[in-house]
């Protein structure tokens, strides 16, 4: 910088000092998933709840040309290549209804032979897509492929679909449109994992009577609507205080809560003695929020949203390592899932199990009480933490579930191990407070001391 004046009153020039040298993890940065789980098990990361051009609502509302139909392929290529720069291991799909049921599988897949997409195919017919990721978008050290599989939005939310459940649109939209035993059923008996999303539209009842096999622990969608306020302040401080913001990645912090609603209905059914396995649902449409941030992309980018929150499925892979649509489908349907907001950092070490008689129990599982019956959790670590940062207070969280919620049982910083008293469902939380992203906060810096959750776990089942 020139011009200065030194202590001498002479006109000096002095080089502008070097920029800080950034080590370790920072916000909005996508780390390749580890994939080693724990006991032998695969960790793979990926989106449970996601809308592509295949749904009505997505792409600003403009998925497809409503005169011609055709893809909206900008669109298409924004949720192809943002999946794999954010590293993700699988999409479960989860489009609509009114496109949906009238698009024929591959097509469902957002398969594209000219890119190289690797179809799985079963009983002659393609059930599901390895989605190659081109050079460019493909995250360093990450997958090259991520494993796509159809589901549908309407009435409720099956997942998993190995192909439609009927030959015709009608018949199609007359079991997705219509939420009733028979149809779940039959949809379990074609192989998808049936869920109820969006829980809060949901009663305990529903849940259980209905026989879903799963809700939403957490859907981005209806936080946002509870944020609203939260959404406002920072559009606020971008056009009033701009260098007050927090970095562009962390805008979620200010929006993120733990919905009550969710958090009753989950305890209530558990409580009910119904083991059911609960998601994140990203519900990533790029249709709300199209305001820029200051790197140039819009608040509700697929990126953006795909990278804040993930599911992790723990999969029993075959002895070659490979693996496919019905070993996801499989650790879903048991439960074998904990949910991650990466926008707090990288989980590393994360466990959460049973042990009685010798055995090891996964998460998910249900057992009886045992004189020996212990839970046990391993407290994670941020991966690739800046060693110059603030060190973020981890604390381990045993529920237990109840009419209406959940009681805590314990809570330690780091590692947990609980000799189990009586029966119930269990489940663990990792809470956080971010101290490690208050200088990225700017205005919003207070939030560091806030205990937030960073990971929830499913439920063990302790029966008598």
């Amino acid at each position: 910088m020139a011009g200065l004046v030194g202590c001498g009153g002479e006109e000096t020039s002095q080089d502008p000092p070097d920029p800080p040298v950034e080590t370790g993890w920072r916000p909005g940065q996508a780390l390749p998933g580890e994939r080693q789980g724990p006991r032998g098990q695969l960790d793979l990361r990926g989106l449970i709840h996601a809308h592509s051009v295949n749904s009505h609502d997505a792409c600003d509302g403009e998925p497809w040309d409503e005169a011609t139909g055709a893809t909206n392929e900008p669109c298409f290529d924004d949720f192809r290549r943002d999946v794999c720069r954010v590293g993700h291991d699988f999409v479960m799909l989860s489009d609509h209804g009114e496109r949906f049921s009238r698009t024929e599988f591959p097509d469902t897949l957002l398969y594209r032979a000219d890119r190289g997409d690797r179809l799985v195919e079963r009983a002659g017919g393609p059930v599901a897509s390895f989605a190659a990721c081109r050079a460019d978008d493909q995250l360093e050290g990450g997958p090259a492929e991520v494993l796509i599989l159809a589901g549908n939005e309407s009435a409720m939310m099956p997942v998993g679909l190995p192909g439609h459940i009927a030959a015709t649109e009608a018949e199609r939209d007359a079991v997705y449109g219509d939420a009733s035993a028979d149809n779940v059923s039959a949809l379990q008996a074609h192989g998808a994992v049936v869920l109820a999303q969006h829980t809060e539209d949901w009663t305990t009842a529903d849940i259980v009577d209905l026989g879903f096999d799963g809700f939403e622990m957490y859907n981005l969608h209806a936080n946002t609507i509870q944020g609203a306020g939260g959404v406002l302040e920072l559009i606020g401080l971008q056009n009033q205080a701009p260098e007050e913001l927090p970095a562009p990645d962390l805008f979620l912090l200010n929006i993120l809560n733990e919905d009550a609603r969710y958090l009753e209905r989950w305890g209530d059914v558990l409580a009910t003695g119904r083991q059911a396995v609960t998601t994140i649902g990203t519900d990533c449409h790029q249709n709300t929020f199209p305001q820029l941030l200051e790197d140039g992309e819009r608040i509700d980018s697929y990126r953006r949203m795909m990278a804040w929150m993930s599911n992790h499925l723990l999969v029993r892979a075959d002895p070659d390592g490979s693996y496919d649509d019905r070993h996801l489908v499989e650790a879903l349907r048991e439960g074998r899932l904990y949910g991650v907001f990466e926008v707090l950092g990288f989980p590393t070490g994360f466990d959460f199990h049973a042990e009685a008689g010798g055995a090891t129990h996964e998460m998910g599982a249900r057992l009886s009480l045992s004189s020996d019956l212990h839970l046990r959790v391993t407290a994670p670590e941020v991966r690739d933490l800046d060693p110059g940062a603030e060190a973020p207070k981890i604390v381990s969280v045993l529920y237990r579930a109840v009419a209406g919620g959940f009681e805590e049982v314990t809570r330690v910083e780091g590692d947990l191990d609980e000799a189990v008293a009586e029966p119930g469902a269990y489940r663990v939380e990792i809470r956080m407070e971010p101290r490690h992203l208050r200088e990225h906060l700017g205005a919003l810096a207070d939030l560091a001391d806030r205990e937030i959750v960073w990971i929830y776990g499913n439920a063990i089942v302790v029966d008598p």
